[in-house]
């Protein structure tokens, strides 16, 4: 593996990384995909790396990642025993592996039957569905404006392809479990995924992201949601990933009439973790939730940067997110709501609320409201503080230990999220790891 220590060897090798592979990856050089590919590349050249200098990376650096090596296209021996470690007990449902941001059928299981689930891998569909990748590839998130969308969107080889058809309920959840193994090397993946949910229908869908080993590993993940006319989709994305792990993530989902949109995030670990969840409410008596929760400690940094765009009429959202921080960690939350000028009857409402357990530990916040509409209910608020001291006196002076007092009024503050989970397995198992990590 050739070291690449400085920024611009850093960005040489993944430009370089699409001239060897361009053939193979994008088909014919003149078909659609292609030239997205390449447009999308020449926009992450112009770009580059953001720096903290670009307002909507001012408190997020990304410079310790530009000073790692990482493998672009990293095999691994993984074996089913080696995820034992990994599963959530009791969960059942369709169960997705991608290790190093590949796909691998012989480590999943679909409990679906296909007249409620079709699923491809993303790879798959580049040659078989070219049509619906067309369709909808690069369609929604940005890569104009965001220069790892772009980068994404330049390099991206597999990932997943879902589509549920119309007038259909997909019993069981899709878990979506991506694993980096840097047992052995450092690692960086672009998986791209694409979510179409029919008319009238109904997913579930929950995204894992876990490392294995000792080195370091750079996940830039994007994930495209298209949800039809009545629409119901609940989906959540748990980040655990090692200390050395950075995290770019970004979620683009577009609305038509009618659906009804609901999300959880979860980051319990990772170096760098940058999540962008972007909802488009492109219809009428659209809905969208977004909850999230976020526990940086050590030096590990969380950004979480939500845009609700308010489209048209008669739509509402309502946000919340929550964060607990300790030791020298830091935390973004930049929330920004767009009500445009057509988009009467809008209902938005986005509030963000912090406990900081250390003199040492830093939340930043920025909430926005952009209304050009005059016939709207909306409101954001932020609060960053400390724990409620007289709380943990009261809880004292009732004969609970300090250290257990302490845990149990963060996983009083954290339950505001985590029991918006529906797929039970998955909240219980995040109960059990929240209330553990508070407990150290």
């Amino acid at each position: 593996m050739t070291p690449y220590a400085s920024y611009n060897d850093f960005k040489e090798q993944l430009l370089a990384s699409f001239r060897d592979n361009e053939e193979r990856m994008n088909g014919e050089r003149k078909a659609p995909l292609h030239q997205i590919r390449r447009a999308a590349l020449r926009q992450f050249d112009q770009l580059g790396f953001p720096t903290i200098r670009h307002e909507e990376w001012k408190y997020s650096n990304v410079s310790g990642l530009m000073k790692q090596a990482f493998e672009l296209d990293g095999t691994t021996t993984l074996t089913p025993g080696d995820l034992a470690p990994l599963e959530i007990p009791n969960l059942d449902g369709t169960i997705l592996y991608f290790v190093n941001g590949r796909y691998h059928p012989e480590l999943s299981r679909i409990a679906s039957p296909a007249s409620q689930l079709q699923i491809t891998s993303f790879a798959s569909a580049l040659k078989s569905e070219p049509d619906l990748i067309d369709r909808h590839f690069a369609q929604y998130a940005n890569y104009q404006e965001n220069s790892f969308t772009a980068l994404n969107t330049a390099l991206a080889s597999d990932g997943v392809v879902v589509r549920v058809p119309d007038n259909t309920t997909v019993e069981q959840p899709i878990i979506l479990r991506f694993i980096t193994d840097s047992r052995t090397k450092n690692i960086a993946s672009q998986p791209r995924n694409l979510i179409v949910v029919g008319r009238n229908s109904e997913l579930m869908l929950a995204e894992s992201y876990r490392t294995l080993g000792e080195g370091a590993s750079f996940v830039n993940v994007v994930t495209e949601i298209v949800l039809d006319h009545d629409a119901r989709m609940q989906y959540y994305k748990v980040q655990d990933e090692t200390e050395k792990a950075y995290h770019i993530g970004t979620t683009q989902v577009n609305q038509k009439d009618n659906s009804h949109f609901y999300s959880a995030t979860v980051t319990l670990n990772g170096s760098f973790v940058r999540n962008n969840l972007n909802i488009r409410l492109d219809g009428q008596y659209t809905e969208a939730f977004m909850y999230g929760l976020y526990m940086p400690n050590g030096r590990q940094h969380v950004d979480n940067h939500t845009l609700v765009d308010h489209a048209m009429p008669n739509s509402y959202s309502n946000e919340l997110y929550k964060g607990i921080l300790d030791d020298n960690s830091t935390g973004v939350f930049n929330g920004k709501i767009f009500v445009r000028p057509d988009a009467q009857k809008t209902n938005a409402y986005q509030s963000c609320k912090n406990v900081v357990l250390s003199p040492g530990a830093t939340m930043n916040t920025k909430p926005q409201l952009e209304i050009y509409a005059d016939d709207v209910k909306c409101s954001h608020g932020t609060t960053t503080g400390q724990l409620n001291d007289e709380a943990l006196f009261y809880m004292r002076s009732r004969g609970i230990p300090k250290d257990e007092a302490r845990t149990l009024l963060l996983y009083a503050f954290s339950q505001d999220v985590l029991s918006q989970i529906k797929i039970q397995p998955i909240r219980e198992y995040l109960e059990r790891v929240v209330t553990a990590k508070l407990g150290k």
